[in-house]
């Protein structure tokens, strides 16, 4: 059984080195060419389901797939908790500028740091938070019934799934580079799925 994590492509605020989190941005024609590409990564793998969150640079990375695949009868499950983190108040900010502002530190702490927030906003922990409950409950079984699964979804999302998945320490996680439109594939046993049904 494969489980195929994809990072959407490229969006229009990661070209301009913006915070994006919920902020519904789309993809740059960087990003749709890099989905492009994704998809001839991915034409040789049988996917039987698919899950996405409920942001249109994912939706549209996983539209470009499908398109480009013919994979036109693929299901499709979208969830908020399958969402980028929330940046809360640094939204929209320039990333160079807010270093500026808040000190380089301070934001790479925002940026990396496990269990630190931004001013209104997510930890990669509150994020785990809500990825890895619905992995257990949504994608798990559907991998338990021999299907391959692929999830396009966003950077700290999947971040925190890898982190489970590979029972990564927060150390480990938080260096861990998720790059744009380039596809990771796990090939679990049986009884790899059926230690992760009792995985905290």
């Amino acid at each position: 059984m494969k489980l195929i994590l994809l990072r959407h492509g490229q969006s229009l605020w990661n070209l301009e080195n913006r915070f994006t989190g919920w902020r519904d941005v789309e993809l740059s024609e960087a990003g749709m060419a890099e989905a492009r590409m994704a998809a001839f990564q991915l034409k040789n793998i049988q996917v039987d389901l698919a899950f996405t969150s409920k942001l249109s640079r994912a939706q549209h990375t996983l539209q470009i797939i499908r398109e480009t695949n013919g994979w036109v009868d693929l299901p499709i499950l979208m969830d908020v908790a399958l969402n980028e983190r929330r940046y809360g108040e640094l939204e929209g900010l320039n990333k160079a500028d807010t270093a500026l502002k808040y000190g380089e530190q301070q934001v790479q702490l925002w940026r990396r740091a496990f269990a630190d927030a931004p001013p209104k906003g997510e930890s990669l922990q509150d994020t785990y938070n809500r990825v890895i409950p619905y992995f257990k409950s949504f994608i798990l079984p559907q991998l338990q019934k021999s299907m391959n699964v692929l999830v396009v979804a966003h950077g700290n999302s999947l971040r925190a799934l890898i982190m489970y998945l590979e029972n990564l320490t927060p150390d480990c996680i938080v260096k861990r580079e998720i790059p744009t439109a380039v596809p990771s594939v796990y090939d679990f046993s049986y009884d790899q799925l059926r230690n992760f049904s009792g995985k905290d």
